[in-house]
């Protein structure tokens, strides 16, 4: 049986990355985790696969969440993106990549499971960007 794909959790805050991550696994999905921008960038260039990218925004020195997730979508075309901000929604349909959600911090575990879900479904049916 192959083996299902991870998703990527990229969060400069140790306790909220903990807090993704454990929702992300209690709800079925394997994780992989950055704890910076530079990190995300090149973990996703050593990847064969990757599922869904769960990213911050803003970050600290080094690449954001929006380049962070343009920079996947280039090497996995798809790829379910959910941005997780404090004070970057207004800039989300702007900067975000195409067919991505963005959930605006604080928010319960249940709403990013469900994001994650909808966009693999939606993954699953639509064609992936040219």
């Amino acid at each position: 049986m192959d083996e299902v794909p991870p998703i990527l959790v990229v969060e400069d805050e140790p306790l909220i990355r903990l807090v993704l991550t454990e929702a992300l696994n209690d709800g079925g999905y394997t994780v992989l985790e950055a704890e910076n921008g530079p990190a995300a960038l090149e973990l996703i260039d050593g990847l064969e696969q990757l599922r869904g990218l769960v990213t911050d925004v803003r970050m600290g020195p080094g690449s954001n969440g929006w380049e962070v997730a343009q920079h996947a979508r280039e090497k996995f075309a798809g790829l379910a993106v959910i941005y997780v901000t404090g004070d970057s929604m207004a800039e989300w349909t702007a900067n975000g990549v195409p067919l991505s959600i963005a959930l605006q911090k604080p928010f319960a575990s249940a709403e990013l499971v469900t994001a994650l879900a909808n966009l693999l479904v939606a993954q699953q049916t639509t064609p992936p960007p040219a």
